[in-house]
C-alpha cells in the first residue's frame, strides 16, 4: 500500500524532468525515496506533545523544541549553513498589566472583555490623555489605487479608529482593490505601521468577525499575555503609545454616540474619495508593561548541491505556536497540533526524503525552521533583513502552515493563487495525484500576507504557499468546507488544537509529497523560475538578480 502511494512521485519527475530537458534540465532525477508518514506522524507527537509547552518563544517549550529540530538535523547528516545550525534572532517580550485602561468617549471599556491593547514602545509605563478620535476608514494610503483614508487630517496626538480588511471585501467590488480577495492593506499589521507614518498617539481597530476572519476568541488568545516583538533601535518610539483591539459592540457605541453607525461610516469608507471622519469625542488610556529582553532562533539546515552549492531551494515552516496561559483553568497549553506542528514535520519528512535520494540535488536544499511567526511574522523578517545565504542566488521557497488533520483532496488550495511560475510546477505534481490546482476559497480572509512566504516574497525570492484542498474524495466539498470552518471556529489558536490517536494525516501527506516533488525538480534544473508578470513582487526579484549577474561578471560577492 505505501509503495503505491509513491507510484505518483516517481511519474510526477519524470513528467517534470522532461519538461525541464528542454529548458537544459536534466531529464530525470533519478531513484526518488519513499517519504515517511509514520515518521510524519512521529514528528507531530513529539512537537504537539504537552511537555513542548506550546513552543513559545522564551519560554523552555522553546529550549526543547530548537533541541530536538537541530537532533534531528544532525541525524540525517545535514549540514549547518554558514557555521550553524541556529540564526540568533534578537527579541523583546512586553507583558502589558491586566489593568489596562482604555476609555472611548463616554465608554470606559473591560480588558480582555470589550478591548484589547498594548504598546510597541519599550517603556515600563504609557498613557494616552484626551487624545482626539478620528475614523479613518479602512486605515489605507495606497498610491497604485488612488487611495488616501489620511488625506487632509493630521493624526499627531490624534487616535485612529480603523476598520480591518480592505474596500474591496467591503463592497465586493472586482473593480476596487482586487474586490473581495484581501490585499496587504487589509491585514492589521499594515494598519498599525500606517498609522505610525502618520503621527497618530492611538490606533485601534474595530473587530468585526467576519472581515477579520476569526472570532474575539482569537483576539483574547493572541494578543493578551505577552507580546514579541524584534528589537528596534529607537525602542519603537515612534509607534503609536497604544495599539489594540475594540469588539464591535463596543465601536458601535462610540460611533452612535458621535451621531453615526457602523454600517453608514462602513459604506461611505468603501467609496472612493471618502475623507476621514473625526468623531468629537476623545480616547484615554494607560499600560504597564513588564519587558524582558532575549534571543529566540532560527534553525536550519543544508543538503549541499553537487554541483552548484551556491544556488539554494528553500523549505521553511514556523516551530513556534503560543505557548500557555496561566491565568487560564483547566486546559491551559496551546499545543498548536495542526498550527504548527505539523507543518515543521513535514518540513523534517521531506529533509529525510532528499537525504535518502540516491542521487543528491545538484543546487543545496535549505530546511529552515522560523521562529515568532505567531507573533507577527518577525523570524522570517529577520532573516530576509540578515540572510544567511544571498536572496537573489535563493531559488525558491516552499512554505508548510497547518496541515489540517483529513484524507485525500481532489484539489490543491493555492494560496495567493497566480502569482508565480511555481505553481507551473506545481500543476503538473499534482496532475499526477490526480488532483488539480484551485483558488483559495477565501481569498478575503488574505491567508497569503499571514505567513512566512510573505517576507521572502517582499524580498523578491518566488515563493509557494498551499493548503489542504476543501474536495475531500470521500465525502465531498461541502464537508471540506464544513471542516475549514470549524477548525477556525473551534480550534484556531485554543488549547483545543491537539494530535489525536487516530488522526488523517494522508491529506497532509500528499501536500509534503508535492513539495518534495517541486522542489526536487528546481533542485536539479537550471530554470530560475519568477512571479508572474503582474505581481508586485516581480520588480524585487528582477533588480536582485540583475545586480547577482552584474556582481557574478565583475567577480565580487553576491547580496
Amino acid at each position: 500500500m505505501l509503495k503505491q502511494r509513491f507510484h505518483w512521485l516517481v511519474g510526477a519527475l519524470l513528467v517534470l524532468g522532461a519538461a525541464a530537458q528542454a529548458a537544459d534540465g536534466p531529464a530525470a532525477i533519478g531513484s526518488v525515496p519513499k517519504l515517511s508518514i509514520a515518521d510524519y506522524e512521529r514528528h507531530i507527537r513529539v512537537l504537539a506533545a504537552d511537555e513542548f509547552e506550546g513552543r513559545k518563544p522564551g519560554t523552555a517549550g522553546e529550549r526543547k523544541t530548537i533541541d530536538y529540530l537541530v537532533e534531528q538535523f544532525k541525524a540525517l547528516g545535514l549540514a549547518p549553513v554558514k557555521g550553524s545550525y541556529t540564526q540568533q534572532v534578537p527579541i523583546v517580550e512586553i507583558t502589558a498589566g491586566s489593568d489596562a485602561t482604555l476609555k472611548l468617549g463616554a465608554q470606559d471599556l473591560q480588558y480582555g472583555r470589550d478591548m484589547v491593547t498594548w504598546t510597541k514602545r519599550l517603556v515600563p509605563e504609557v498613557k494616552l490623555e484626551d487624545s482626539e478620535l478620528v475614523f479613518v476608514g479602512h486605515g489605507v494610503v495606497a498610491p497604485e489605487y488612488g487611495w488616501n483614508d489620511y488625506a487632509g487630517v493630521d493624526m499627531h496626538g490624534k487616535t485612529a479608529v480603523i476598520l480591518i480588511n480592505d474596500p474591496g471585501f467591503a463592497t465586493d467590488d472586482p473593480k476596487l482593490f482586487r474586490g473581495r480577495a484581501m490585499t496587504y492593506y487589509g491585514r492589521w499589521t499594515y494598519k498599525y505601521e500606517e498609522a505610525t507614518r502618520q503621527g497618530a498617539a492611538g490606533a485601534i481597530i474595530i473587530h468585526d468577525e467576519i472581515p477579520a476572519a476569526y472570532p474575539w476568541d482569537t483576539v483574547q488568545n493572541s494578543w493578551m499575555g505577552p507580546q514579541l516583538d524584534m528589537v528596534a533601535a529607537d525602542g519603537n518610539k515612534g509607534r503609536p503609545a497604544i495599539e489594540g483591539w475594540v469588539t464591535l459592540a463596543a465601536a458601535e457605541k462610540l460611533l452612535q454616540a458621535s451621531g453615526h453607525s457602523y454600517r453608514e461610516l462602513l459604506l461611505a469608507a468603501s467609496k472612493p474619495g471618502f475623507k476621514a471622519v473625526p468623531l468629537g469625542q476623545k480616547a484615554s488610556g494607560s499600560l504597564r508593561n513588564a519587558i524582558r529582553r532575549s534571543n529566540s532562533a532560527n534553525v536550519l539546515a543544508m543538503l549541499p548541491g553537487a554541483k552548484y552549492p551556491n544556488e539554494y531551494v528553500f523549505y521553511m515552516a514556523h516551530w513556534d505556536h503560543l505557548g500557555r496561559s496561566l491565568g487560564r483553568t483547566g486546559d491551559n497549553i496551546f499545543n498548536g497540533a495542526t498550527d504548527n506542528a505539523t507543518g515543521t514535520s513535514g518540513l523534517l519528512t521531506i529533509a529525510k526524503g532528499f537525504v535518502d535520494a540516491k542521487r543528491k540535488p545538484e543546487r543545496s536544499v535549505v530546511f529552515l525552521a522560523l521562529t515568532c511567526e505567531e507573533c507577527g511574522l518577525l523570524g522570517s523578517a529577520y532573516y530576509v533583513a540578515n540572510p544567511v545565504v544571498p536572496l537573489a542566488d535563493t531559488v525558491a521557497a516552499f512554505n508548510m502552515d497547518a496541515f489540517h488533520f483529513r484524507g485525500p483532496t481532489r484539489d490543491v488550495t493555492v494560496v495567493g493563487n497566480g502569482a508565480s511560475e511555481l505553481e507551473d510546477y506545481l500543476a503538473v505534481a499534482a496532475k499526477l495525484q490526480n488532483r488539480e490546482l484551485r483558488e483559495e476559497p477565501t481569498p478575503e480572509k488574505g491567508f497569503f500576507f499571514r505567513s512566512d512566504h510573505f517576507n521572502f516574497a517582499k524580498g523578491g525570492v518566488p515563493s509557494l504557499y498551499i493548503e489542504l484542498g476543501v474536495d475531500d474524495r470521500e465525502k465531498g466539498i461541502e464537508w471540506g468546507r464544513a471542516r475549514n470552518a470549524e477548525y477556525i471556529t473551534n480550534d484556531y489558536h485554543k488549547p483545543s488544537d491537539e494530535f489525536r490517536p487516530g488522526a488523517d494525516l494522508r491529506g497532509g501527506m500528499e501536500n509534503i509529497e508535492l513539495f518534495y516533488a517541486v522542489g526536487s525538480q528546481i533542485a536539479n534544473e537550471r530554470r530560475f523560475p519568477n512571479w508572474r508578470a503582474n505581481s508586485e513582487f516581480r520588480a524585487a526579484r528582477d533588480r536582485s538578480r540583475a545586480t547577482a549577474a552584474g556582481a557574478a561578471a565583475s567577480g565580487a560577492p553576491a547580496r
